[in-house]
């Protein structure tokens, strides 16, 4: 591998762990956000967290494009790249926890998504109601 290409690679690899932690991160947000919602607040209040609510979306569709996109080439290379260093070094056990994080991250981070789909509904609802 020529050094562009295992810098380019090593980008790559970073920039798909910090979405891996973004995809997380974004709904973590939104449900503390969420929890902070009061209906009471009228139509501006549900205005406000639903123009949030659009963005945290793209911020989360675009880290969950860059998890399955970014994987790709991290996976062709995985063996060469990530596997050889960490055994050469004897990280073997640092590289198992970190994949176990990641994919616990990933699957925390769409449950929690889906999660709160229901809520985002009710907000929704309440901003239709408030119109009407």
């Amino acid at each position: 591998m020529t050094p562009t290409a295992g810098i380019a690679l090593m980008m790559n690899n970073y920039l798909h762990d910090v979405a891996t932690a973004l995809l997380l991160a974004s709904a973590v947000a939104l449900w503390a956000m969420l929890r902070r919602y009061d209906p009471a607040g009228g139509p501006g209040a549900a205005r406000y967290f639903l123009a949030i609510h659009r963005s945290m979306t793209r911020l989360a569709r675009f880290s969950l494009a860059w998890i399955v996109l970014g994987g790709v080439p991290r996976t062709i290379f995985y063996a060469e790249f990530e596997w050889a260093n960490a055994a050469g070094r004897g990280q073997v056990g640092a590289l198992l926890v970190k994949h176990v994080l990641a994919f616990g991250f990933v699957g925390a981070g769409a449950w929690l998504w889906l999660k709160l789909r229901r809520r985002v509904r009710e907000v929704q609802g309440d901003l239709a109601a408030a119109i009407r």
